[in-house]
């Protein structure tokens, strides 16, 4: 007998001299134990045949009712092998509807014998019925009390596949956290799922294997998760008391079927699923509003219906998606991808600081997002005819969709960096330096710079290479490279150029090609280095003089990237330093000799002319750091040696008469996005036949854009559809930084900019939230602010919306119509009437404008109202209102003007019983009443007023009568008319009166 102290159990023990006998009555005395032995035995439970376990499995529905804990069945079962579902997790499948798990018992022999067709008898086993909602197979577990037994090996020709017996994550996982069945299976789950997705980027090896002091990509990615599923981590095992205690006890004895917390599925089910999302239970008609949709034509109301967008984020799937993806640059498309075997998901990265993402060395690794906004923007072909038919899904031609992720890098977390797997490559122990990272870590400059040259060689995946073939891409590199810092002084945006490859034929000749050029400025001499871990720091910056003349050679370069040079075009920005390596190269004169073109040196000596470099596809380029973050005496000289001021002016700025520039940069946020119609005299830039381009080159899209939120001021910047196709993230509240945008100022004096081809963009932050189904910004927008006429000023361009008490003085013109929808001719008797060419359309559209002039005591205007509004206006009611208009459907259009003529040129009707009501109407006295009128500023008024000095009018209050000077009347829009009482007029008097006292 022997005693074990931990447990404190006493137990038979076998030892050499030990035999085996069969139980005989006569030859058995009793003889007493002591008090730990006493009693009865390690209870078993009851032996259940394989037809309990199917009867048990048939009932499996009513176990399945929800309950705090369940608690699993011991049973004893023989079966085969079918299947081996995961060696290393010890998951073996049993008649192909049984799961064995055998990791919470070490195996024997590294379980050479469990092979499929095995015949395997299970003695105590548990049995779990649904332990995880997604595992479709009940599980039987064996614990330390069980016991396997094989009853005859496999017959079949099947490979037998080892058990790791060190190194196995899903077995130190399962012990160092104590798990149970549910979150062990779902464990399982995720690790399979991790391992088939990247294994092709980085090898099985480093996934999984990890050390105490340098944890696995794998172990980076499970271990916070089953932290937050176990903030109070279980005691340890107890491995004897599981054995040998009176009342079993193990973690397989009760369990609660676990509904997975997370998901991480491949990147390809996420754009799936991001699609399915986007258009269930999506129809036309959300997207506008009826009173807007009722009174448009079929090319407006079907551009308006060509683009929308919704966000998705991680809560809105179930259970919370992750996102997991190697950090990729196509390119073709020149965008940053999340990359797994299955897909590749186009990225936008910010910081929450406001500076442009420029973190190259950042390709190739493996990031965790878990905090992110998916975009599915729609693009739909449509040919609606009017907005009766938006239920009919007939008239829509075609669907398309684009997906893409946008997160901040702070909210970003390396599982695997890519110099890691360079390591092996340089076997040779060089430069030590070490180069501080933001986060404080360091790394080793050797593996930083040349890893980052060797993994941008080939920036597609290959799915079928593994970590052996990683290993072996420069055994034969020369080690020696040429550097030159550079500071980016300006960058233009991507697209189609008239510019030729070296290799080139002649077919291709007069093909255009994507493109994008900078202009930098050489900072210092090309230098020389044994190796690319040999770079040091920004040695060029310290023989820089305070004045910018001293021992420092400057130039002004032009870079031109083509081909797979467009890599670079994400992590470029305006104010960055970076660094051009070429590798395998010692000469120092290399970027004077690509220089392109090759022009008389009279000609480049000329300041205007820049000599132009092509960018090669070998090269490498790193951000070092930004111009801010240098010492002061150094950004004092590159301040002199760039000879620019400050570039980035404010709205208000670009706005004002008094702004001179041509080309403009600011900062907004974005506040509104629409499609319009592209100018009939402007010609799309680049190929006839644009790749990529999911809008119709005919449209343009138009971005409202604040200074800052809820500011007055905004400015209308548009752009045409050939250039979106590299543009994404431009969405309502995104802060967008704008650079080298044109300025124009419309026939109506507005001014707006234009992007061009030296045009750029870049995200300063992304969107806070989203409507998935945005509506109009009318709908959107909070009560305006009660303002005076007098406080409006007519030289500021787009001003917000506001709100004035005002009383209306008279109506000026109005005019009914029935359009056709087609070529908004008059439509007459339900046809159109124009003949020369047949319009062959047959739908009408009813539209409605009325001019009245409205005054606040301060000053008077004249506002525009169209549809609803004029109805409003004239205080009639929604029947009296559609009674005048089914009266106008056979006329075609009424007219009437009545006391000031505005000058707009239509002809009055003649006498009509419609004209002489409406007439009427404009005449009687209960038109003229206080209203509470919503309104924006008209920037296209049917006339264009010129600036006129103040004039001298009369004014009758009673039998008084005043005279004083007033200003031109100002062109409003009517956005909402509302009716107001005595109470409300009170209280809104109060209110005025208050804020003139206090403004005085």
């Amino acid at each position: 007998m022997s005693n074990l102290k931990k447990s404190g159990q006493t137990m038979f023990v076998t030892s050499v001299s030990s035999c085996l006998l069969p139980c005989c009555a006569e030859q058995v005395r009793e003889q007493p134990l002591n008090s730990a032995s006493q009693g009865e035995s390690t209870q078993s439970s009851s032996l259940e045949t394989a037809e309990q376990l199917s009867c048990s499995l048939q009932l499996g529905a009513e176990e399945e009712r929800p309950r705090p804990t369940k608690e699993s069945k011991i049973i004893s079962y023989v079966g085969f092998v079918t299947k081996i579902l995961n060696v290393q997790a010890g998951l073996f499948l049993l008649d192909n509807q049984v799961c064995l798990c055998l990791a919470y018992q070490p195996l024997l022999n590294f379980a050479r014998g469990l092979r499929p067709g095995a015949c395997l008898e299970l003695i105590d086993v548990h049995l779990l019925q649904k332990p995880l909602a997604s595992f479709p197979f009940t599980v039987l577990g064996a614990c330390l009390n069980s016991m396997v037994v094989l009853k005859s090996f496999s017959r079949l020709s099947t490979p037998y596949q080892p058990l790791a017996s060190s190194g196995n994550l899903y077995l130190q996982l399962l012990f160092h956290f104590n798990l149970g069945m549910p979150l062990y299976l779902w464990l399982v789950s995720l690790l399979e799922t991790f391992e088939e997705r990247f294994s092709c980027f980085f090898g099985r090896r480093r996934l999984l294997s990890s050390t105490h002091q340098n944890p696995g990509a794998a172990e980076k990615f499970l271990v916070p998760l089953l932290q937050a599923m176990m903030p109070h981590r279980e005691e340890a095992r107890d491995i004897y008391n599981e054995i040998l205690s009176k009342i079993h006890q193990c973690p397989l004895q009760k369990y609660l079927t676990l509904n997975p917390p997370c998901q991480a599925p491949s990147l390809s089910a996420v754009c799936r699923v991001a699609e399915q999302k986007s258009w269930e239970g999506f129809s036309p008609s959300q997207l506008l509003s009826p009173l807007e949709a009722q009174h448009m034509g079929t090319q407006e109301l079907n551009r308006r219906l060509a683009w929308s967008y919704c966000t998705l984020s991680a809560e809105t799937f179930q259970p919370q998606l992750i996102l997991l993806g190697v950090l990729r640059v196509s390119s073709r498309s020149s965008s940053l991808q999340l990359q797994d075997k299955s897909s590749a998901l186009r990225c936008v990265i910010s910081h929450k600081d406001g500076s442009p993402f420029a973190q190259t060395a950042l390709i190739g690794s493996l990031l965790k997002v878990e905090n992110y906004q998916l975009v599915v923007e729609r693009f739909l072909k449509t040919d609606f005819p009017s907005w009766e038919h938006l239920e009919n899904l007939e008239h829509v031609r075609e669907k398309k969709n684009s997906v893409y992720v946008q997160f901040y890098l702070e909210d970003v977390q390396v599982l695997h960096a890519a110099e890691g797997q360079i390591q092996k490559c340089l076997r040779s122990g060089s430069s030590s330096s070490l180069r501080n990272k933001e986060d404080g870590s360091t790394t080793s400059e050797l593996e930083t710079r040349e890893a980052k040259m060797l993994k941008l060689e080939d920036p597609k995946a290959d799915p079928g290479r593994d970590e052996t073939c990683q290993g072996s891409q420069s055994s034969t590199r020369t080690r020696s490279c040429v550097s030159q810092l550079f500071l980016v002084t300006q960058k233009e945006g991507l697209m189609s150029r008239n510019y030729q490859l070296p290799a080139e034929e002649d077919k291709e000749a007069h093909e255009l090609q994507h493109s994008f050029q900078a202009t930098v400025l050489w900072l210092g001499r090309p230098q020389l280095w044994s190796h690319p871990g040999g770079i040091g720091n920004l040695s060029e910056l310290e023989e820089t003089g305070c004045d910018g003349k001293e021992g420092v050679t400057q130039q002004e370069v032009l870079l031109l990237f083509m081909g797979k040079s467009l890599r670079w075009f994400p992590f470029l920005h305006v104010d960055g330093l970076y660094r051009l390596t070429v590798p395998c190269c010692s000469d120092l004169e290399v970027f004077y000799k690509l220089c392109s073109p090759h022009l008389p040196a009279t000609f480049l000596s000329r300041p205007s002319c820049p000599p132009c470099v092509l960018v090669q596809d070998s090269w490498h380029l790193e951000h070092e750091t930004w111009i801010s973050c240098l010492p002061e005496h150094q950004v004092t000289a590159l301040s002199v040696l760039t000879g620019m001021d400050q570039r980035i002016v404010s709205i208000p700025e670009v706005l004002s008469s008094s702004f001179t520039g041509s080309l403009v940069s600011f900062c907004g946020e974005i506040v509104e996005r629409t499609l319009c119609a592209s100018p009939k005299n402007e010609k799309p830039p680049g190929h006839p036949k644009q790749i990529g381009t999911l809008l119709s080159t005919d449209h343009s899209v138009k971005l409202s854009v604040s200074a800052a939120p809820g500011s007055p001021v905004v400015m209308d910047v548009y752009i045409i559809a050939t250039y979106l196709q590299h543009l994404r993230g431009l969405l309502p509240g995104a802060k967008i930084l704008f650079q080298n945008l044109e300025r124009k100022i419309s026939r109506f004096h507005n001014v707006y900019c234009t992007y061009i081809a030296s045009s750029c963009v870049s995200i300063i932050s992304l969107p806070v939230s989203h409507l998935p189904f945005p509506s109009s910004p009318a709908e959107e927008a909070s009560s305006p602010s009660l303002v005076f006429l007098s406080s409006l000023r007519p030289q500021l361009q787009n001003p917000a919306q506001a709100r004035i008490l005002c009383h209306l003085s008279c109506v000026l013109t109005v005019c009914l119509q029935w359009i056709c929808s087609l070529c908004s001719c008059i439509f007459k008797e339900g046809r159109c009437t124009r003949h020369n060419p047949p319009c062959p359309s047959q739908t009408g559209v009813r539209q409605a404008s009325a001019r009245v002039v409205v005054e606040d005591g301060t000053g008077e205007a004249v506002v525009l109202c169209r549809n609803e509004h004029v109805a409003m206006m004239l205080g009639l009611s929604l029947l009296e209102w559609e009674a005048v208009q089914n009266c106008v459907q056979s006329r075609g259009s009424v007219f009437i003007q009545h006391g000031e003529a505005p000058g707009t040129g239509c002809l009055e009707e003649p006498e009509d019983v419609v004209a002489c009501y409406l007439r009427s109407l404009c005449k009687s006295p209960l038109i003229c009443r206080p209203i509470l009128l919503d309104f924006c500023i008209d920037r296209k008024p049917s006339k264009i007023l010129q600036p006129a000095p103040l004039q001298l009018r009369n004014f009758r209050c009673g039998e008084v009568e005043f005279v004083s000077r007033v200003g031109p009347r100002l062109s409003l829009l009517c956005l909402k008319v509302e009716e107001v009482g005595q109470d409300a007029l009170h209280y809104l008097n109060t209110q005025r009166r208050s804020r003139t006292s206090s403004s005085c």
